[in-house]
């Protein structure tokens, strides 16, 4: 199995902080951001994972090198430009190895998480959805979007910010992509999963679940 760390983010709320390094590789418990996810992917049965890197780029390879530390082979992709969610992946998959039905783990490089990626792989996995997307439930869901599942955990909706939401689950940026989806994100400009690819799946009628767990 591999995956995907989108890593790009200027990490502005953090500054001065990150005006030389990237959030990512602040530490966290000792030891930088990043290595928290790199070593949760490793213990669920991740090989091979591939970095997609812009901001301060050349700095995250001296820290992790191959990753065989981490028990990983560990790939760098960088964005010349900036190119958001949707296409950082998108330039991230010309180092994937997989084949087109394979899954794809993704995570967004600044959120951490105790969920079980391996029940949403498993669960990917028996259901032959093409999106999975880790959803928590919060108690106060009108600071976020949100996205309403039904009762076989169909995603229905990709909801922005709204007083009045129609539930309590945001998306807490861990998702399992089949390696065909991935793909098909345009290259070369950017591109945001979030307000155009998630929302053009389900427009396409694509098997997009969503995986709940609580958070309080």
């Amino acid at each position: 199995m591999e995956a995907v760390i989108l890593a790009g983010g200027l990490g502005t709320r953090l500054r001065p902080l990150t005006d030389r390094r990237p959030k990512h590789l602040l530490p966290v418990g000792g030891v930088p951001f990043l290595q928290h996810q790199l070593a949760k992917l490793a213990a669920v049965g991740i090989k091979h994972v591939v970095l997609a890197t812009s901001y301060h780029a050349a700095d995250f390879e001296p820290v992790f090198g191959d990753g065989s530390a981490l028990g990983l082979a560990l790939d760098y992709l960088t964005e010349t430009e900036p190119l958001g969610t949707g296409g950082g992946l998108r330039n991230a998959a010309a180092a994937l190895r997989g084949a087109p039905e394979d899954p794809v783990v993704v995570l967004n490089g600044d959120q951490l998480s105790g969920h079980d990626i391996t029940a949403q792989l498993a669960h990917f996995d028996a259901t032959g959805a093409e999106l999975s997307l880790h959803l928590v439930e919060v108690p106060d869901p009108t600071a976020f979007g949100c996205v309403p599942t039904d009762a076989a955990d169909r995603v229905e909706a990709f909801l922005e910010k709204s007083p009045d939401p129609v539930t309590d689950q945001i998306n807490a940026g861990c998702y399992v992509f089949r390696r065909s989806v991935i793909d098909g994100i345009p290259t070369g400009r950017r591109v945001s999963v979030e307000r155009e690819t998630f929302p053009g799946l389900l427009a396409a009628g694509a098997k997009v679940l969503g995986v709940v767990e609580q958070s309080y």
